[in-house]
Parts: C-alpha cells; sequence; structure tokens
C-alpha cells in the first residue's frame, strides 16, 4: 500500500470514530445548546488540542507505550469514565435554561476549553482508536515517524474541526427555540447528561474487555 492511499484510509477510519456519538460530541453539543457558539467553538477548541495530544500519544505508543500500556490502561480507562459520569451526573441533576446562562453568567471560554481538553484526553474511545488504529499506519517502511505523526495529527484536528463545529453551529442556531422554551433545554441538559453516562459506561467496558 502506498502511503497516499495509507492516509486516504486513516481519514475513512478517523471520520468513522469522530462522528459516532460519544463524550466529545455530547460535550460539544450541550456547551452550544447552554452556552451559544461561544461556548461550543469553545469545547470544540479544547477537544481539538487534546486530539493533537493523542497524536503525540500515538507516535510514542507504536514504540515506547507497549511497555507501559499494561500497568496504564485500566487507569486511563476508568478515570476517563469516571469523569465523563461526573459531568454527566451533574448534567442529569441540573436544571440549566437558556436565558439562565446569559452573557454575564456563562462561564468563561478558556474554562470551558480546559474542561473540553480534559473531556478528550480522558475519553477511553480515543485510546482504544489509538492503540488499535495507529500502529497501522504509522510504520517504518513510510519513512521517519514524525512527519506520519504531523500529517495524522493536522487531519485528526481538522476532523475534529469539521465534525464537532458543524454540531456546535447548528446547537448554537437552535437557541432561538429552547429561549422560548426553558423547560426544552432542562430536559435537553438532562437526556444529554444521562447519554454521557452511558457512552461513558459502553466504552470503559469495551476497553476493559479488550484489556482482559
Amino acid at each position: 500500500m502506498e502511503y497516499t492511499q495509507n492516509l486516504w484510509l486513516f481519514a475513512i477510519l478517523l471520520f468513522g470514530i469522530i462522528v459516532v456519538p460519544g463524550m466529545d460530541m455530547l460535550f460539544v453539543l450541550t456547551n452550544a445548546l447552554t452556552g451559544g457558539k461561544q461556548a461550543g467553538f469553545a469545547a470544540v477548541g479544547g477537544i481539538m488540542l487534546g486530539g493533537a495530544v493523542h497524536t503525540l500519544t500515538g507516535t510514542l505508543g507504536v514504540g515506547v507505550l507497549s511497555f507501559v500500556i499494561p500497568w496504564l490502561r485500566n487507569p486511563l480507562i476508568l478515570a476517563g469514565a469516571l469523569y465523563m459520569m461526573w459531568i454527566g451526573w451533574t448534567l442529569v441533576r441540573s436544571a440549566i435554561t437558556v436565558d439562565g446562562v446569559g452573557v454575564a453568567k456563562a462561564r468563561p471560554a478558556s474554562a470551558i476549553f480546559r474542561q473540553g481538553l480534559v473531556v478528550c484526553l480522558l475519553n477511553p474511545k480515543a485510546y482504544l482508536f489509538i492503540m488499535a488504529v495507529f500502529p497501522q499506519f504509522m510504520k517504518p517502511a513510510f519513512g521517519p515517524l514524525w512527519p506520519q505523526a504531523i500529517a495524522m495529527g493536522l487531519m485528526t484536528v481538522l476532523m475534529q474541526l469539521f465534525v464537532y463545529g458543524s454540531i456546535a453551529g447548528a446547537a448554537a442556531r437552535s437557541r432561538d427555540f429552547l429561549l422560548a422554551n426553558p423547560s426544552a433545554t432542562i430536559w435537553t441538559g438532562r437526556i444529554a447528561g444521562a447519554l454521557l453516562i452511558a457512552a461513558a459506561i459502553w466504552t470503559a467496558w469495551q476497553g476493559l474487555a479488550v484489556a482482559g
């Protein structure tokens, strides 16, 4: 397989893993619905930075982390799942309305950005993707690893921007409806929280099953 074909196949798999609803997507959706476009894209930015860090982790994992993963994999998966469940439970118990998180009361974009970074870094689905896919596409036969890492990292953050940015924009535009229906916003947040908890349990179960 030629390197160009290798990148196209990676892009297809990357799109498939990002477009499937999960923790990152729900985090972006919830922030865009409750905080508007600025909050939504702050969440996207944090997740994109997390995606870049995952690329670095994947590059190291091709060689070094194969010796460390047996000790760290399960704790990382569990930590990520518990963190996502905590965020989900917070949303389930909340009664957030759009007009209740106006400009004066909204969380700073920097705080949402940082939380988005943590959400991405602790997402078990991302680690499963790295450990299962990166070794298949980052090969010495294609030359030094660092140019391959840069290419795959750029593809990752651009795909995140495309998918999650589209979701953030669409969710932010729906705020007019939510402004007129405060109860819809409350239940949107609670449903998103429940889905977040379900996604955390599912991805943790998959990760631990693979590790076992």
